[in-house]
């Protein structure tokens, strides 16, 4: 089950975290995680996530596990949920919490239309990488995010300001991760993080959005994405 901020904290705290511990989060997201490690007392340790589902990478966490571990949060990263049976595994093989955290219950119907929505631009969109499931998942597009090729954010910041001249509302999912902040700043390069911050926009894939206005997107889309795959 997911949980909001709040509940974070208190699950986090309720499952044994103390002071001095660590537990492990992805950078890449919001910092709702970290910061509710921060206020259990204990520290946040940054993780990169998997370059198809943007969500936490278990190879990642496994690699960062040490004596002090005591935790992991799985965000489920957009509407893709994070790999709860990997995670659940290292979890009950050292012995950690695995707590998820990014879900949330929602209508069915809403949940279909948007998959509807989804799986409409996923077949009509050209020239950027559209979102990948897992086999067995159930991506619920909470964020429609796909990545804009060429040579990263010059390219993806040109494409995101020319689509909403067109009238075409986007936006950049995570503009700083985690471990980039102030707050949270780490010496530190999380490969597959670093690049999705760069190459990642979110297009609107509503519930209430007409056939006429996935197309208008596309249609938009479309007309850049060529171009911007040839210049890279």
């Amino acid at each position: 089950m997911g949980t909001s901020a709040d509940e974070l904290l208190r699950e986090l705290t309720g499952s044994g975290v103390r002071p001095g511990d660590e537990v492990v989060v992805p950078s890449y997201g919001t910092a709702e995680a970290a910061e509710a490690v921060l206020l259990a007392g204990a520290r946040p340790v940054f993780v990169d996530i998997d370059a198809n589902t943007f969500c936490i990478d278990p190879a990642a966490v496994a690699d960062a596990l040490t004596p002090r571990t005591a935790a992991v949060i799985a965000v489920h990263t957009f509407g893709h949920p994070a790999d709860m049976a990997r995670l659940g595994e290292l979890g009950r093989r050292h012995g950690l919490v695995v707590i998820e955290h990014g879900a949330r219950p929602e209508p069915a119907s809403e949940v279909l239309r948007r998959q509807a929505n989804a799986a409409y631009l996923n077949g009509k969109l050209r020239g950027v990488v559209t979102p990948w499931v897992a086999p067995g998942a159930q991506h619920t597009y909470q964020q429609y995010v796909v990545r804009v090729p060429g040579n990263g954010r010059p390219d993806r910041d040109a494409f995101a300001r020319t689509l909403r001249s067109r009238g075409v509302v986007c936006h950049v999912p995570v503009q700083t991760p985690a471990h980039r902040t102030a707050r949270f700043r780490r010496d530190m390069w999380l490969a597959e993080t670093e690049r999705a911050a760069d190459e990642c926009l979110a297009l609107p894939v509503d519930a209430a959005m007409s056939r006429r206005e996935l197309h208008r997107v596309v249609s938009a889309c479309n007309a850049l994405g060529g171009v911007l795959q040839a210049a890279a």
